[in-house]
């Protein structure tokens, strides 16, 4: 019953949060940053948060109880634009809410506020980020936060198919795109831009300014090799909700030297045929049980991710991919290998809750392509399989012929 409540609660949110938003963490004692709300929609000529449902939700956490003096700034991206002319209200804003964590093992202070709101409120549609500073200095950067606002001016068809332009149900998934353009006054199909992501991924996102076909009202994005993706294979899950037994996943909780240490079940590379489990794509949620408030009350827990394998791979490195780690590739989420063992590992600080994770292997790039840039696969640990159920988001971003910021003028996603 458990483990149904988990997933129901695990797909509820990854519906909620249907759209994409980045997320990045450059203060190793920032922990669990979290956004509720992925695009925001315009409407009325301003978003001013007075509608909860059209607000993002923004909350993390400081491992000390310590009061820190944060403040956090907005800039649109894709523009040539004045602050003050997509922005009303101050240009700053300080965090002011904040609660210590009660009772636990690893004191932490959380911290949360909203945004828009009646200080600071949005004018235009497009891709904005949020940048939250500590001590008054812009420069000492402790997050950032992407987000979209949206006017709705288009409608999107777009689909999946396993018989791509490169094999027949075998390991990839094509997304077809139809873009009806009606209410735009296109003068050229250069103005409008396309971006695809599967799975809230920065790694893998296709970026499109040629469709296919240019018809009458309608722009055409099908049978095109850079929207083909690997289908992946679904998500890993654990349940760290409790301090006492082992939730799914788990192997055994225990207690040791003032923390809470949690071993997974080891992974297998797998080779075999693809099975289907529900999963959340990659997002996480905090939960923890006996608490009146899992935001500060949910311990800290030093999760174990353990993978067996004979030997290294010398080809490239892996790492442990998903929300959890913002999607990222960095130090915080690249596996060791233990020789004597004969395992990839991980260990990580995580907050207590849900979570889903992949095994990302990431190859060398060749010295000649230094610069090119390498997708994850997940072939060399859970495999590709069309059949997988994943989350494609679909952004249309409009710059008429002398205007000076990208709009976004639709968002849709499909599964």
């Amino acid at each position: 019953m458990r483990k149904i409540v988990l997933i129901i609660s695990l797909l509820t949110l990854s519906l909620c949060l249907f759209a994409q938003t980045h997320t990045r963490v450059f203060n190793e004692q920032i922990r669990t940053l979290r956004v509720e709300r992925r695009v925001l929609l315009l409407e009325n000529g301003a978003i001013n948060g007075s509608d909860p449902e059209n607000t993002l939700h923004i909350s993390f956490d400081e491992m000390s109880h310590e009061v820190h003096f944060y403040t956090y700034t907005v800039q649109m991206l894709n523009c040539d634009l004045l602050n003050s002319e997509y922005l009303q209200g101050f240009t700053t804003k300080d965090i002011t809410n904040y609660e210590h964590s009660l009772n636990t093992s690893r004191i932490y202070t959380h911290y949360w506020f909203n945004f828009p709101n009646e200080d600071m409120q949005l004018t235009k549609s497009g891709q904005y980020l949020l940048t939250i500073y500590e001590d008054g200095n812009p420069d000492n950067r402790v997050a950032e936060v992407e987000f979209c606002v949206m006017e709705p001016l288009v409608k999107i068809d777009a689909r999946t198919r396993n018989n791509t332009d490169i094999e027949l149900s075998g390991r990839y998934q094509q997304v077809d795109i139809d873009v009806n353009t009606t209410a735009l006054n296109i003068r050229d199909p250069h103005e409008v831009r396309l971006v695809v992501a599967q799975n809230n991924r920065i790694d893998n996102a296709v970026s499109l300014l040629q469709p296919t076909y240019v018809e009458p009202d309608r722009l055409r994005y099908i049978n095109n090799t850079a929207l083909i993706f690997e289908g992946g294979n679904e998500y890993h899950h654990f349940d760290a909700f409790s301090r006492f037994y082992a939730g799914y996943g788990i192997d055994r909780v225990y207690y040791e030297l003032g923390d809470y240490h949690v071993l997974l079940f080891p992974n297998e590379i797998t080779k075999g045929q693809y099975i289907h489990e529900y999963d959340s794509d990659g997002r996480f949620v905090v939960n923890a049980e006996r608490t009146g408030d899992p935001d500060t009350e949910a311990e800290y827990m030093w999760v174990h991710w353990t993978l067996p394998a004979e030997q290294p791979w010398f080809d490239g490195s892996l790492y442990i991919g998903g929300d959890l780690f913002g999607n990222e590739l960095n130090l915080r989420n690249r596996m060791q290998y233990d020789a004597e063992a004969k395992c990839y590992w991980l260990t990580a600080l995580v907050k207590q809750g849900g979570y889903d994770y992949q095994y990302w292997f990431v190859p060398k790039q060749p010295t000649a392509n230094a610069n090119a840039q390498t997708k994850t696969t997940t072939q060399r640990v859970d495999g590709s399989y069309w059949q997988t159920e994943n989350q494609y988001v679909v952004y249309v971003y409009w710059r008429p012929f002398g205007a000076r910021y990208d709009r976004l003028v639709a968002v849709q996603f499909v599964r």
